[in-house]
């Protein structure tokens, strides 16, 4: 969506090529527009809103995107980083700058958002510490909502529980929906010598009191949900042609990703009762860099992904109702204590559990979260090419 030519900002001003004191301002971004190059400098009121600094960032590419296509200018735009930023922000971002000279708002809005999503005076976070900011919300998620999961609200993806399983003969079963059109998802595949250990101890700790009330992730498809060509919410059709295209164009891709080392940071259960895995980068590829890849690989997917750009998580379980006491144990604790005390038990077991990541799945999934539910899917299977050297 484009920015609304309407949004006002009096606390930030854009100063083209203009000397000003860094108590004040930060050099922010270099635009080449229309082939010429721009020093931009923001400068903020420190109690302004980071909205409206993203705002008005993107209003001003927009205007120059305008100018461009309706050749009152030069070409098209390239986004580039001024030095300072560029210093702090990884040279990942920086192969990627020649595939925005197409001048596409969506991705120079994505880009932008990935990178200037906070204070600009403010260091720039880690990919790490981003992540971590993310999972201690994630952790709190189930405190400050509830376990929503009791009331059958929605458990994955904006799905409900009895949209995705039901309870036949005192098994739970999932509920194979066909996906019209197929979703089309990258993962990124954790091989069954790290998957198995991690399901035998989330079996061991929660199966004595979700005997009936829980679905265990197929361990053979753990996995970690990085990118979709098309996903429920946003469908974007393909030709036979196009799906081969964009499982050749993800394979390309992957040639030029390193395999990761991963740790696993924590377990959380979320309100919807998602039992999850989060991690972190040890080394290898980032999560974001294989995002922001993806997203040029794959241009005509979803302007809206799933996921936060950082996240890198794994499902291994959902609890689709109450617990049963366990045999010899008080059945009046509180479901909250209870949770909490489980995952707390599975963290002393498995937290820091290491791992290597070295295979990217494109999957077009023929039912609704085939992945999750052991519904029809094609997997192509591709490996991180890329030398850690």
């Amino acid at each position: 969506m484009s920015p609304d030519p309407s949004v006002t900002a009096p606390s930030l001003r854009l100063h083209p090529n203009k000397a000003v004191s860094q108590s004040h301002y930060t050099p922010l971004i270099s635009l080449l527009s229309c082939g010429h190059s721009h020093e931009y400098i923001a400068s903020e009121n420190r109690a302004s809103g980071k909205i409206f600094r993203i705002k008005l960032v993107k209003l001003w590419i927009y205007d120059q995107q305008r100018k461009c296509e309706n050749g009152d200018g030069k070409g098209k735009g390239l986004l580039g980083l001024s030095k300072k930023w560029s210093s702090h922000l990884g040279t990942f971002h920086f192969p990627l700058l020649s595939r925005f000279s197409d001048g596409s708002p969506k991705f120079l809005h994505e880009y932008l958002d990935t990178i200037f999503f906070r204070n600009f005076t403010d260091p720039p976070l880690s990919n790490a510490e981003r992540r971590t900011r993310l999972y201690n919300k994630m952790e709190r998620d189930l405190d400050e909502h509830g376990a929503a999961f009791l009331k059958h609200g929605e458990t994955s993806q904006s799905l409900s529980i009895s949209e995705l399983f039901s309870l036949r003969d005192g098994l739970v079963t999932p509920n194979q929906k066909a996906a019209n059109p197929p979703v089309r998802a990258n993962v990124l595949y954790l091989d069954t010598i790290y998957s198995l250990p991690i399901h035998n101890a989330v079996k061991a700790v929660f199966s004595p009191y979700f005997n009936k009330a829980i679905w265990f992730q197929n361990f053979s498809l753990y996995h970690f949900s990085m990118f979709h060509a098309s996903h429920h919410i946003s469908p974007v059709p393909a030709t036979e042609e196009e799906v081969e295209a964009e499982a050749i164009a993800v394979k390309t891709a992957a040639a030029t990703l390193c395999p990761m080392e991963v740790v696993l940071d924590r377990v959380v259960l979320t309100s919807t009762g998602v039992l999850l895995g989060c991690w972190q980068v040890v080394s290898g590829t980032d999560p974001m860099t294989i995002r922001a890849n993806l997203r040029v690989a794959l241009p005509r997917a979803p302007e809206k992904q799933l996921y936060d750009a950082a996240m890198l998580h794994t499902s291994f379980a959902r609890l689709l109702g109450r617990s049963t006491a366990r045999p010899g144990e008080s059945d009046n604790k509180d479901d909250l204590q209870l949770f909490h005390e489980l995952v707390g038990r599975l963290n002393n077991q498995i937290r820091r559990f290491k791992a290597t990541v070295s295979e990217i799945w494109y999957v077009e999934e023929f039912d609704v979260l085939a992945l999750a539910i052991n519904g029809r899917m094609k997997v192509r299977r591709f490996q991180l090419g890329c030398s850690k050297s």
